[in-house]
């Protein structure tokens, strides 16, 4: 006699039965992310201009907004902000690359007498060398280059093929950002129509959360990322090393990196200090940059970040990790901020009174130190609106 459904269950533990729920349960999510990560990695010459549109949207909202409040039309004030940036950006730029090419002689003056200084030290000091050994080791070197002449051209043109997806990602972030500072709130209100109507809302408090929270992570690794600029690139200067200016801008960058971007650049200033100043200057650069590394995180971090965008160290380190093993560097620089992200998003979603929880997350951002510009209140159609997604509906202009 056939035994029943029921009593089957009941034959097997409760244990194993609930064991048996969640795994499936977990598999399919497991799945579906995959899926997605799968999916976003095909398209990663969209996806990835796109969230750096976001980033940038983020850190230059504020200032739309401000002027938008004072009396500017709204395409004006993009076109004001986006054109200062630039303006800015490449006068940086053509300073950095002028002081580069100015100091690069210098630097490979000094760089090839250090390698004569080492050559005579491997002849006549402990290690008793002969000059025939040192030119045999040379020529190997040379010889492997030529061996791999093919490799060399291989990664010309690969180089040349990631120029091309880097000008097209570069258009395409200029693009996406224009249309978010101009019409970012209703671009987003529009795609949330997607959600059934007793959650629109809930995902929009979650959404207005997370990206207030961005804009207090963009803004506060700015000003970290500048001190820590300021801070090496005064004492490469003062110790004379060369091109301390790039070598600074470099450090500003990596800065965006949490943890290990700022480490890795200032490791590359190590390197020049030895070989342009000798051991001594390397050891100095090595004691500075641990000193604006340790006032940075007990200090700067604390200080500017926040309640708002507190992310546990170790998040971090798994984000940055992961996102380097998905995406390379680009991965490892998005990492954080997705997270900052969906820190305060989630916490949104699973709250009783999501507007609560929105309006403590953006206090704690308005009351953090340091020059803020308030972003103004999101201004969205109503659930049922059907106002196209490109529309801007800024708010009257008032004193």
């Amino acid at each position: 006699m056939p035994i029943r459904s029921d009593a089957a269950d009941e034959a097997v533990s409760p244990l194993v039965r609930k064991t048996a729920a969640w795994a499936w349960r977990l598999l399919v999510i497991l799945a579906s992310a995959v899926a997605v990560v799968w999916v976003l990695i095909k398209v990663d010459l969209i996806v990835v201009p796109v969230l750096i549109a976001v980033i940038l949207t983020a850190l230059l909202l504020p200032a739309v907004d401000w002027l938008d409040k004072r009396g500017f039309h709204r395409g004006g004030a993009v076109a004001v902000v986006l054109l200062s940036g630039m303006a800015i950006i490449g006068g940086i730029m053509a300073f950095v690359i002028t002081q580069f090419i100015e100091g690069l002689p210098d630097l490979v003056e000094q760089v090839t007498r250090s390698i004569d200084t080492f050559t005579d030290w491997l002849i006549e000091g402990p290690i008793h060398l002969s000059r025939d050994q040192i030119d045999h080791a040379g020529d190997t070197a040379i010889e492997a280059l030529r061996n791999n002449q093919s490799r060399v051209t291989s990664g010309a043109l690969s180089t040349a093929a990631t120029l091309t997806e880097i000008i097209t990602g570069a258009l395409l972030v200029m693009f996406s950002l224009i249309f978010f500072l101009h019409g970012g709130r209703n671009i987003f209100a529009f795609v949330t129509k997607v959600f059934p109507v007793e959650y629109r809302e809930r995902v929009r408090e979650a959404g207005r959360a997370g990206f207030h929270s961005l804009i207090g992570y963009v803004r506060a690794t700015f000003l970290v990322a500048l001190v820590d600029a300021i801070g090496i690139g005064t004492g490469l200067a003062i110790m004379g090393i060369p091109l301390a200016l790039p070598l600074a801008s470099l450090v500003f960058l990596g800065a965006f990196v949490p943890l290990i971007g700022a480490v890795v650049t200032g490791f590359l200033a190590v390197v020049v200090a030895l070989l342009a100043k000798g051991f001594v200057y390397a050891l100095i650069t090595l004691g500075l940059i641990l000193a604006v590394q340790q006032l940075e995180s007990h200090v700067l971090q604390p200080l500017v970040m926040g309640r708002a965008v507190s992310i546990h160290p170790l998040a971090v380190v798994l984000g940055i990790a992961a996102g380097g093993v998905l995406a390379g560097i680009i991965g490892a620089l998005l990492a954080v901020p997705i997270i900052a992200f969906l820190n305060s998003a989630v916490r949104v979603l699973l709250a009783e009174d999501p507007e609560a929880e929105t309006e403590r997350q953006a206090l704690a951002l308005e009351h953090q130190p340091g020059p803020v510009i308030t972003a103004e209140p999101d201004e969205v159609p109503d659930s049922d609106s059907d106002a196209p997604a490109g529309e801007s509906k800024s708010p009257p202009a008032t004193d």
